[in-house]
Formats: C-alpha cells, sequence, structure tokens
C-alpha cells in the first residue's frame, strides 16, 4: 500500500500508483447485487443456464466497476485528507466478463490533480484485471475529489 499526503498528488501526475489485493467474484456477491439493483438477467443469476450457454455465470458490468472504491483503498492510504468522495466516471468500457469463480484486482495510475471546489479532483486510470487472462474485465477514468483535512 501507499501512503500520500495530499499535498503530493499533484507531484505524482503520471506515476502507477500500484495494484490492489485480489478479490473473488462469488455467485453470492452477484446475487447480492442483482437484489440491489434489480438486475437479474440470465447470464448473472440463472446458475445452470448461464453454465450451460457461458461456461459460468458472470458478474455484472456495474458490479466490477463498483469494486474500484474497495480495492483503490488496499492501493493508497491518505494522509492530510479528510474526505475522499466519488465524483464521477470518464470513459468507462467493460472490455471481457468476469467469470464466478475469477479473482480482480485493479492497478491504478493518476492521470490529473486539480484544484476544485476548495480540494482538489483527481482522475485515476483504473484497469481491472482478471486473474490470469490478458484482456481486463473493466477499464475505467475514475474522479475523486479529496477534502483536505
Amino acid at each position: 500500500m501507499k501512503r500520500v499526503h495530499y499535498n503530493d498528488f499533484p507531484e505524482l501526475v503520471g506515476q502507477d500508483l500500484g495494484a490492489s489485493d485480489w478479490v473473488e467474484i462469488t455467485q453470492e456477491k452477484v446475487n447480492e447485487f442483482a437484489e440491489a439493483t434489480g438486475d437479474f438477467q440470465w447470464i448473472h443469476v440463472d446458475v445452470e443456464r448461464a453454465t450451460k450457454e457461458l461456461g459460468s455465470p458472470i458478474a455484472h458490468g456495474f458490479l466490477t466497476l463498483s469494486l474500484c472504491s474497495q480495492l483503490m483503498m488496499t492501493i493508497l492510504e491518505f494522509d492530510g485528507i479528510k474526505n475522499a468522495l466519488n465524483y464521477g466516471c470518464n470513459k468507462v468500457r467493460f472490455t471481457n466478463f468476469a467469470p464466478v469463480g475469477c479473482r480482480l484486482r485493479m492497478k491504478m495510475k493518476l492521470l490529473s490533480a486539480e484544484p476544485k471546489a476548495g480540494g482538489m479532483q483527481i482522475i485515476n486510470q483504473c484497469e481491472v484485471e482478471i486473474e490470469n487472462v490478458d484482456k481486463p474485465a473493466c477499464v475505467a477514468e475514475i474522479i475523486t475529489l479529496l477534502q483536505p483535512a
């Protein structure tokens, strides 16, 4: 884990910030996401059919994206920051299926750090990798608003 002080973000622009811990995609996690969002498409929750037609059920793309906040917290430890707020995303793409049972991790690169709203807006290039698979599950620019302590 990399410890970063609020004042140091501008100096880190263009740098790889590291990779997260691995997290397993379980059917229970997929089912809970379906319950939370109302997205019960068979490719996610019908284990028998999805296994027959796809090889296994797959995670929702938005479940994969939603893991980015959790995974970011295993890459960075913030100093001098009161709050880190999700502000939005740019260029989100779901580039590969994340099958149930796979493990995912996120690699992160800081693209920008600019003053905004009494704090700092950072944009990270985030790539959610599937273990032992060349093509990532998700690629996105994630925008975070940092408020200094």
